[in-house]
């Protein structure tokens, strides 16, 4: 059902069964996938393609012109894939030239009210921003990462598949998968424990997680302990993934328990 009051361009390609709420408006360059549901008073502008099965709340603004000064109206683009549930006055911008041009999020996600996706960011599946989280330029958040309520991420940061951030945190470096992180400024306070067990990971991976964590993090010299690192313990898939998000990008602080 559309209502009669929204505004939406006769260019704009709106799926079957989509429903559309009153004082909506849907700009000219935007795709809708099926079995989406758009309530009341959103704005969806820009080069946005927007997948099937999402629910998006009312005063969400999504594919505005990102919040950059570089920003010179260039053609970018925001894509949001399946069944993601934005709630009110959310945010969600596009890419810049200089960032690659693309804002993507995946699948399963919910955005809570007056969360933030800053211009060339990726968000990986089920992920949850609680409510008031922004998020910078640039930040990538891996697979099925909890950001907890009036938390903000810094411009390019990246965080590991499976972390937990506290509430009011500034996250200012890069978190490892399987985090649990809190603290004013961001802490690695140990391994999201419940997250793991929630996914059904069997306890002999966490175990063997637990002990590469120790290891890993026995002090502040990172470079040395992944050296010294137990190639028994390189074997497990789980520390596979923390090893090699360390090792990806160097030049990026680390979230580690000695953060100040």
């Amino acid at each position: 059902m559309i209502d009669k009051t929204a505004i939406i361009d006769p260019k704009a390609k709106v799926s079957a069964n989509v429903s559309v709420g009153a004082y909506t408006i849907i700009g000219p360059n935007v795709e809708i996938g099926e079995n989406s549901i758009i309530q009341s008073h959103v704005s969806i502008v820009g080069n946005t393609k927007i997948g099937k099965g999402n629910k998006i709340y009312p005063f969400a603004s999504i594919g505005s012109d990102p919040q950059d000064l570089k920003f010179h109206g260039e053609k970018t683009k925001l894509e949001i894939g399946d069944y993601n549930k934005i709630r009110e006055y959310v945010t969600i911008n596009p890419g810049t030239k200089g960032g690659g041009g693309l804002t993507k999020v995946g699948n399963n996600c919910l955005f809570m009210v007056s969360s933030h996706i800053a211009h060339d960011c990726l968000v990986e599946d089920n992920v949850i921003l609680a409510n008031n989280v922004p998020l910078g330029g640039h930040v990538h958040i891996e697979k099925n990462v909890i950001i907890g309520g009036n938390s903000a991420v810094q411009q390019f940061t990246r965080v590991g598949k499976f972390a937990m951030i506290g509430g009011m945190c500034g996250v200012v470096r890069d978190i490892i998968p399987y985090a649990m992180v809190h603290g004013n400024r961001s802490i690695l306070q140990g391994l999201n424990l419940v997250g793991l067990r929630r996914r059904n990971i069997p306890n002999k991976e966490i175990i063997v997680l637990t002990e590469a964590y120790k290891e890993i993090f026995k002090n502040e010299n990172l470079t040395e302990n992944l050296k010294k690192l137990d190639t028994k313990l390189k074997k497990n898939e789980l520390v596979k993934d923390v090893v090699e998000f360390l090792e990806k990008d160097k030049k990026r602080p680390i979230c580690t328990p000695f953060s100040k």
